[in-house]
């Protein structure tokens, strides 16, 4: 296991800092009414029986990267029962500085964040802490919905982009105001009000549509090759972007092609009172040997795609970022492996700056990721606990909460 050391590493022959969290305090959050952990670099695993809070505290770890929940839409559900807020706050060493960063989160009204101190916009909070989480739920990537799959590109648009949370944002608000315009047409919708909300969703759109393309080419690459490390096998595995812009257009640019589109569903949209094309109605086509790997890929196939995928925006990330490797999560991934797919996994992510892995079972967790091990038992740290919290963990009081 890698030990504390010089804070930059080298990747393709260029020096990069590292990142990695070295504490996280929670207080009210799910089934804690207060948590406090120590990692450290290299390999960390949170050891405990199923349902204990092992995927609580990764979640947490999560949230300060997406600003939401890998496992449920809402923040509400986030903060212990019979409380009304619960408070995230994590030391974390980002490029050549620590930073405590602090989120507080309401079952009702907006949440706040804090760096150093001195109140931020939440979004902030995420320009330091970056993260890639794993968890069973990724099945869905490739066994679920389109939404989830669109879900995974915009996140990690805006982790590679920070400034492009803007754009994900103006898009959404278009997309409701043009909905509620439709909606409330009856059948005989305002023209001028509605060439307005076309002009915006089509901007919008159009900044966005434009981002995910050339993210995914980027990222393709990237998921192939981690794909053959993680499942072993010659296989030809692709992305591809389906738009529903391009359904009847094949030529001019994407906002011409968005234009035209929606022309032509128009009359369909009044009937409907919805929006019809854009970035909420596309797909993200994945295949495996030419084949839809929805409805065509074996489980073991769906998995090996999944961890791809991940793995895949870690080293998009790792590139892009100036911060350093973010923070790769296994959450209860190797029960779902069988031996050999767990070697080739650990082996594989064993050379990140920092990695948190929960497992029911410790003798899962394959030797290269052999680290500190912290226990977790109904909501509780049992052993390997932290000192009482110092100055710059602090209270929550003295703060968010």
């Amino acid at each position: 296991m890698r030990r504390s050391g010089p804070t930059d590493l080298r990747i393709d022959g260029r020096h990069r800092r590292t990142m990695r969290i070295n504490r996280l305090s929670l207080t009210d959050w799910r089934n804690y009414e207060t948590a406090d952990v120590v990692f450290e670099p290299g390999a960390n695993v949170l050891a405990g029986s199923n349902g204990q809070g092992k995927t609580n505290l990764v979640e947490a770890i999560g949230f300060l990267t997406t600003l939401g929940s890998h496992r449920v839409s809402g923040d509400a559900a986030l903060v212990r029962a019979g409380a009304e807020s619960a408070v995230i706050r994590a030391t974390v060493s980002s490029a050549d500085r620590e930073v405590l960063a602090e989120v507080l989160i309401n079952k009702v009204g907006a949440n706040r964040a804090q760096l150093n101190r001195s109140a931020v916009r939440p979004r902030e909070i995420t320009r330091n802490v970056s993260s890639v989480l794993f968890a069973p739920e990724d099945l869905a990537l490739v066994r679920g919905e389109p939404s989830a799959r669109r879900r995974f590109v915009d996140e990690l648009l805006v982790q590679r982009t920070p400034r492009l949370a803007g754009t994900v944002s103006d898009y959404e608000k278009a997309l409701r105001q043009r909905n509620g315009l439709l909606r409330g047409s009856r059948g005989m919708v305002d023209t001028e009000s509605l060439a307005v909300w076309d002009e915006r969703l089509v901007a919008t759109g159009t900044d966005l549509l434009d981002a995910r393309t050339e993210l995914l080419a980027a990222l393709e690459p990237l998921v192939a090759e981690q794909y053959a490390v993680v499942a072993g096998a010659d296989q030809r595995v692709a992305i591809e972007a389906q738009r529903t812009i391009d359904e009847e257009a094949a030529e001019g640019t994407t906002v011409e092609r968005f234009t035209a589109a929606l022309a032509r569903v128009r009359r369909r949209e009044i009937e409907r009172g919805i929006t019809l094309v854009g970035p909420h109605r596309d797909e993200v086509l994945l295949t495996v040997n030419g084949l839809p790997a929805r409805g065509y890929a074996s489980h073991g196939e769906s998995w090996s795609l999944a961890l791809a995928l991940r793995l895949g925006a870690v080293e998009l990330l790792r590139h892009a970022l100036q911060t350093g490797d973010p923070i790769v999560i296994l959450d209860d991934v190797f029960a779902e492996l069988d031996e050999w797919r767990r070697i080739r996994l650990a082996d594989r992510v064993a050379r990140y700056e920092q990695v948190i892995v929960t497992a029911a079972v410790e003798a899962d967790i394959p030797p290269a990721l052999a680290g500190r091990v912290t226990r977790i038992r109904a909501g509780h740290v049992v052993d390997g606990e932290p000192e009482a919290a110092g100055p710059a963990a602090g209270d929550p009081a003295d703060s968010l909460g």
